[in-house]
C-alpha cells in the first residue's frame, strides 16, 4: 500500500474515532461506568481508558491538521516546525494521561541525555513507551530525537506523516535481508549534533515472562555463553546488538545512554491495561546513564558490553519495584 492510500484510510478512520468517540459519551461514560462497578472496579478503568481515548483522537487530529497547514504554507519539510509539533503532541498527550488516569511521569536522570550527539538505548515494557521517552526527551531534555520504530507503527496517522517528515527509520523487522535496515540505521545516525540523538528498543518488543524464555532458548542455540550470562534478567528482555551497534557506528562520537523506567509494567495489552488502571494511579520514573563513547567497545566486545549494562538495568529496574524494606 503505497503513503498516499494507507493515509486516506488512517487519517478518514481516524476522524471518524474522534468524532464517534465524543459523540457517544452520553452512552458509553455510563454504560462503562456501571460495568466497572458491578465487577467492583471502583476506580472505572473502562471509563477512563475510553477518556483517554477521546484525548489522544483530538490530539492526533490536531497533528494532522497541523501537518496539513505546514504544508500549505510551504513549511512541508522544515524540520523545527515538525519537531516543535512532535513536542507539542507528546506533551499534550503525557498531559491527558495524568488528566484522565492519574499517572505522572516523573524524571530522575534527565541531565543524561543531552548534550548530543547520542544513541538512547530505552527498556521497552509498554505500549506508552515511545510517548514516554518522546516526552522526555524533546520536552525536558529539548533534544531533537531520530527514532527507530517498528513498520506497523505508521497505521498512526500523525506518526506517519510528521514522522516521516523529519530523520527517523521505521524499521521492517520481517526483512529477509537485514543489511539494508541496519545501513539504514547508520545513515540515521551520521551527522548527529549537540542537539540531536537516536533512539531505539533494543529489545525489539514489549518485555513478558513468555518472550523472555523464548529469546534465551533462542540465543542457547546459538550461543549457550551468552543465554547463561543473560539468565538473570527478571524483568528486560535479552538486547539485540546490531541495531545499536549500527547507530554508534553512524555516528563514531556520540555517546551511549541507557534508559528504562519503572510505572508501565504489564500495560502490554488491553487486560494488562485495565488492571493497572484498576489500582491506585504510581507514578512512571523514568531513569538514564550516559557512558562516554570511550567505554563502549566496538566489535565483537559491543555485544558482551551491551548485555553487561541490560543486566545492570535489569537490577535497577527490580530495585525500583522492589525497594529494601517495602
Amino acid at each position: 500500500m503505497n503513503a498516499a492510500r494507507r493515509r486516506l484510510k488512517s487519517v478518514s478512520a481516524l476522524f471518524a474515532a474522534a468524532i464517534v468517540l465524543t459523540a457517544t459519551i452520553p452512552l458509553w461514560l455510563p454504560l462503562t461506568a456501571l460495568a466497572d462497578a458491578l465487577r467492583g472496579r471502583w476506580r472505572l478503568p473502562t471509563t477512563r481508558l475510553l477518556a483517554f481515548g477521546v484525548c489522544w483522537a483530538w490530539y492526533e487530529v490536531c497533528g494532522v491538521v497541523a501537518s496539513a497547514a505546514l504544508w500549505v504554507v510551504g513549511q512541508g519539510k522544515h524540520p523545527g516546525a515538525h519537531y516543535a509539533l512532535e513536542r507539542w503532541w507528546a506533551a499534550r498527550l503525557i498531559g491527558a494521561l495524568r488528566l484522565t488516569t492519574g499517572i505522572a511521569v516523573e524524571t530522575a536522570d534527565a541531565e543524561a541525555l543531552s548534550p548530543g550527539p547520542a544513541v538512547i538505548m530505552c527498556r521497552h515494557a509498554s505500549l506508552a513507551d515511545s510517548l514516554v521517552s518522546a516526552w522526555v526527551i524533546t520536552s525536558v531534555a529539548r533534544m531533537k530525537p531520530r527514532y527507530v520504530l517498528k513498520r506497523e507503527l505508521l497505521g498512526d496517522p500523525c506518526l506517519d506523516i510528521v514522522g516521516n517528515r523529519i530523520p527517523n527509520h521505521l524499521l521492517d523487522r520481517g526483512a529477509e535481508d537485514s543489511s539494508a535496515e541496519l545501513a539504514a540505521l547508520e545513515a540515521l545516525a551520521s551527522g548527529l549534533d549537540e542537539q540531536q540523538v537516536a533512539v531505539i528498543f533494543p529489545e525489539g518488543t514489549r518485555a513478558a515472562p513468555d518472550k523472555r524464555a523464548r529469546a534465551l532458548e533462542k540465543i542457547a542455540t546459538r550461543d549457550p555463553a551468552r543465554a547463561e550470562r543473560l539468565q538473570p534478567l527478571r524483568h528486560l528482555l535479552p538486547p539485540r546488538p546490531a541495531g545499536s551497534a549500527a547507530l554508534l557506528a553512524g555516528c563514531p562520537q556520540a555517546d551511549a545512554v541507557i534508559a528504562w523506567h519503572v510505572g508501565f509494567d504489564g500495560l502490554d495489552t488491553f487486560g494488562g491495561i485495565l488492571r493497572h488502571l484498576s489500582r491506585p494511579p504510581v507514578p512512571v520514573r523514568f531513569h538514564a546513564r550516559r557512558v562516554p563513547r570511550e567505554q563502549v567497545p566496538t566489535g565483537d566486545g559491543f555485544t558482551a558490553w551491551l548485555d553487561d549494562q541490560w543486566l545492570l538495568a535489569d537490577a535497577a529496574v527490580d530495585q525500583l519495584l522492589h525497594p529494601e524494606g517495602s
